[in-house]
């Protein structure tokens, strides 16, 4: 018996003109349901089929009044830049929790893009001075774009954007696509890391990840009064930056102590489970406060929830608007 099947394309998804403040908004009810235990979300589990490569496979359900679930199959491959191919790849599948059919398959790296920069965002929301006025992003990929857009909303004052990529030609797209969307900011291109992370408010790092970091951003060139974002595992923050404050948070805080565990990411002084203050289900359930001042740090993996609550966004908004097409399984 077949059914029918809901497939959107990159293109119906940039078609939907879901902006950053929905998407943020989705994810902190996702982050809140599973800090309630409204939510089955096992660590996500990988392959390794090449060096420094990797294809995850990450399902949640997300219960209470959400009752949404999916399964996210989603490939990393650093070569692939050099090849002009992209860095993230793979499909999202949103599934009827009543009947276990697939409603909906759609572009993952539409998907990872936003919600990893929506979760940067509402992380931010929490932890950030709202008086922030200097970013820096360093690696200028899909990742630090669209985290300076999340940034963009929870820093209303930021005066300076700092950028960083060693990549030829990086820094020059970046400022061109992203320099429009804070027509009243500086846009500096820095040499190397250490100056582009002096003095900042908020540091983000989304470089490559990958198994053996040479971890190049050290606590003596931050403020004392710093927001630390790492959306690339342990690739750039050095030990001393995350074992430093008594504010490390996670996104979840199984699923970063089980890879810390597997002896391959967070290793070397990275925080251990006594070492955690809190991960953002605890947050944005009210379960722990945010805090504000000093050096606070962050492990932002990505988490399934987010994806299953961004694609569920995607999906109703397709409907409502009849964009993608309809296919039988």
């Amino acid at each position: 018996m077949s059914f029918d099947v809901l497939w959107l394309s990159r293109a119906d998804l940039d078609s939907l003109g879901l902006g950053m403040p929905a998407i943020m908004d989705a994810v902190e009810q996702g982050f809140a349901c599973l800090g309630r235990g409204e939510a089955e979300m096992p660590a996500k589990i990988g392959i390794h089929p090449r060096h420094d490569c990797f294809i995850h496979a990450m399902p949640c359900w997300i219960g209470g009044a959400v009752d949404r679930c999916g399964i996210k199959c989603v490939s990393g491959y650093p070569p692939n830049q050099k090849k002009g191919l992209p860095y993230i790849t793979g499909v999202m599948v949103l599934i009827d929790p009543e009947t276990g059919l697939t409603q909906a398959v759609m572009d993952a790296g539409w998907v990872t893009a936003w919600r990893t920069g929506a979760a940067s965002g509402v992380y931010a929301k929490h932890f950030g001075d709202p008086n922030s006025e200097v970013v820096s992003v360093i690696g200028l990929g899909v990742q630090g774009r669209v985290n300076l857009l999340a940034f963009k909303e929870v820093f209303p004052k930021i005066k300076q954007v700092r950028c960083f990529d060693p990549v030829a030609g990086q820094p020059e797209r970046f400022l061109k696509d992203m320099g429009p969307t804070l027509p009243k900011a500086e846009f500096v291109v820095c040499a190397d890391a250490k100056s582009c992370v002096v003095d900042a408010d908020v540091v983000v790092t989304c470089t490559p990840i990958v198994e053996k970091p040479e971890r190049f951003v050290h606590r003596a060139w931050l403020k004392e009064k710093v927001l630390a974002v790492s959306v690339d595992y342990d690739s750039a923050f050095a030990e001393d930056v995350m074992a430093a404050t008594p504010c490390f948070v996670c996104d979840n805080a199984n699923q970063y102590l089980w890879t810390r565990d597997q002896g391959v990411y967070f290793q070397n002084g990275y925080p251990d489970k006594t070492a955690v203050y809190a991960d953002m289900g605890q947050i944005c359930a009210g379960k722990k406060p945010g805090v504000r001042d000093g050096l606070r740090a962050a492990v932002l993996m990505g988490i399934a929830s987010h994806d299953v609550m961004t694609a569920s966004l995607a999906f109703d908004l397709a409907r409502a608007k009849g964009l993608g097409s309809v296919v039988q399984l």
